[in-house]
């Protein structure tokens, strides 16, 4: 290992430190705050849908206040242009040439919130700029950061005036999570975290928080990678996605439930997300349990039902649950 990478243990003390300084600020939230991590280490970016007032926002600008790298939010709404998350060229009169004008894209993290309130053009602007890693303004491409982070979020209610992600665009977020109400303890707490706030009592008596630095980002996704995949479990990875499209093998009814299966996206993402998991738990070998506890949110927005599946109130999160029962354990 070089001298300037970081020894493993370092890496998993940095981390672990990082998910209890969130989990104290983001209270009721240890799914969304786990989901954030593993997308962080796996490379990847998370569409998270929930009620307005569950912390989305904060949790990805607390992540961000404790990375060495810079956050923007960008509301996303119907009169948006997509010019207005890449950037556009200005034009300079005075010396007669044009300059690019960086637009919220260009940040390391990102928050795309009610990305399913702009219209297509936009959606499609930051889908390709996640999918390709650079935005093309005219006839010059511009890289984006190294490290790149989307999380955008969509409201269960309110649908009027949205503009739905179609499935392939979907495909392009490494998870889709699902996020709901904290339970009565955790919003106790959460109502004493708010009086303090209220009363400037954390500003006062709290300092900035330590900033990871990119290098240890980078190191610990190196890390990920280098985790131990048994054969077998690598199989099971990929009879889940499998199965998914050619459901029949183990049950004819489920087959005709599901419209379309997990393209290979999806396998290298459970793949990526189950190490990520695994590391985050301090083991340097991956798990069954690991790749069973990520497939409903790396699965659900890529395993479509039918519409005879959707008039019987199955959707892609009970497919995968029905797939995960049928599919053999290695």
């Amino acid at each position: 290992m070089d001298k300037t990478t970081p020894d493993i243990s370092t890496l998993h003390d940095a981390f672990r430190s990082l998910r209890e300084d969130l989990s104290r600020e983001i209270v009721g939230q240890a799914g969304l705050i786990e989901r954030l991590l593993i997308a962080l280490l796996a490379d990847g970016h998370l569409l998270v849908e929930g009620a307005p007032g569950l912390a989305k926002t904060s949790a990805i600008r607390a992540l961000a206040s404790r990375l060495e790298a810079d956050f923007a939010r960008v509301q996303f709404t119907p009169d948006l242009l997509p010019a207005d998350l890449t950037g556009t060229e200005v034009w300079h009169p005075q010396d007669g040439h044009f300059e690019f004008m960086p637009g919220p894209i260009f940040h390391p993290i990102l928050l795309a919130d009610e990305i399913n309130r702009a219209p297509a053009k936009v959606q499609s602007a930051l889908l390709e700029a996640m999918g390709e890693r650079q935005v093309t303004v005219g006839r010059q491409t511009y890289p984006l950061p190294p490290l790149f982070l989307v999380m955008a979020t969509q409201n269960p209610i309110e649908q009027e005036g949205t503009f739905p992600l179609p499935e392939a665009q979907l495909d392009r977020f490494l998870m889709h999570v699902r996020i709901g109400y904290p339970r009565a303890d955790a919003e106790t707490e959460i109502l004493r975290l708010a009086r303090e706030r209220a009363r400037d009592v954390l500003q006062a008596a709290s300092h900035a928080p330590e900033r990871m630095p990119q290098a240890q980002v980078f190191a610990a996704r190196a890390a990920v990678l280098d985790l131990h995949l048994a054969p077998a479990l690598e199989r099971y990875i990929v009879e889940i996605v499998l199965a998914s499209r050619d459901a029949g093998r183990y049950d004819a009814a489920l087959a005709r439930r599901i419209a379309w299966g997990a393209s290979p996206r999806g396998s290298i993402a459970l793949e990526r997300c189950a190490r990520a998991r695994a590391w985050l738990e301090g083991r340097d070998f991956v798990t069954p349990e690991d790749v069973r506890a990520v497939a409903p949110d790396v699965l659900r927005h890529r395993v479509l039902p039918s519409y005879e599946a959707t008039a019987e109130g199955w959707d892609g999160e009970r497919l995968v649950a029905e797939l995960l029962r049928l599919v053999p354990l290695p």
